[in-house]
């Protein structure tokens, strides 16, 4: 559930905030004059997927052009 915070306290303690929502994954809704106005979110931090998590191997057909008829549907 995201927490609502008023845009003053949000100026007041901004570097406090970002390290919940980044550190604890909260979503914060910044609100002025008791409105929503904006949601902070943690961002994805891109970790890297390992290589070859998916069992099987690709044959070399997979890179073979596609046949005429295949092509025709794309398009």
């Amino acid at each position: 559930m995201a927490r609502i915070i008023n845009v003053h306290e949000a100026k007041t303690h901004l570097s406090k905030i970002l390290d919940q929502v980044r550190d604890e994954g909260q979503e914060i809704i910044l609100a002025k004059g008791g409105r929503p106005y904006a949601k902070l979110v943690p961002l994805n931090t891109g970790d890297k997927r390992p290589l070859g998590f998916v069992p099987g191997k690709i044959s070399d057909a997979f890179f073979d052009p596609l046949p005429p008829e295949e092509l025709d549907r794309w398009q």
